[in-house]
């Protein structure tokens, strides 16, 4: 079994949502063989609270315009370092960049495949990957 074509879509618009507020290192699994609560994970992360909601809010609202989905559940908004939107079909985690490095989600699903995201999400992330190690940042 692999993730659902509407769980690919909201992947999709989530990544970008989450790429055009400047979201570091975006990455999608198909966990769809490993749980059966939802098709996949999106992993992203910013380096401070303020960015972390500013992902999140903007993830909601292209995802609500885009495809008249909304979270059946949200957690950690008050904290602001860590904010899971589940929609059943995907689960966000918006990380802030400490967190994310603890917790490692990464290792925990690193054998489940990886989703393709739009070019402009990767692109972008190259984009900024060359402008940080240039000291652009």
């Amino acid at each position: 079994m692999t993730a659902s074509d509407r769980a690919e879509q909201l992947v999709r618009l989530a990544a970008e949502a989450a790429g055009d507020k400047l979201a570091d290192d975006i990455l999608a699994y198909d966990v769809s063989e490993q749980l059966v609560i939802t098709d996949a994970f999106v992993l992203c992360s910013a380096p401070n609270d303020r960015q972390v909601r500013a992902i999140v809010d903007e993830i909601e609202k292209r995802l609500r315009e885009e495809a008249d989905a909304k979270p059946v559940r949200r957690e950690g908004e008050r904290e602001g370092r860590w904010v899971l939107l589940d929609y059943a079909d995907i689960i966000v985690h918006v990380q802030h960049e400490e967190d994310r490095l603890f917790y490692a989600l990464e290792r925990l699903w690193k054998d489940c495949p990886l989703i393709d995201l739009p070019e402009a999400v990767t692109a972008h992330q190259a984009q900024r990957a060359r402008t940080v190690r240039s000291g652009g940042e």
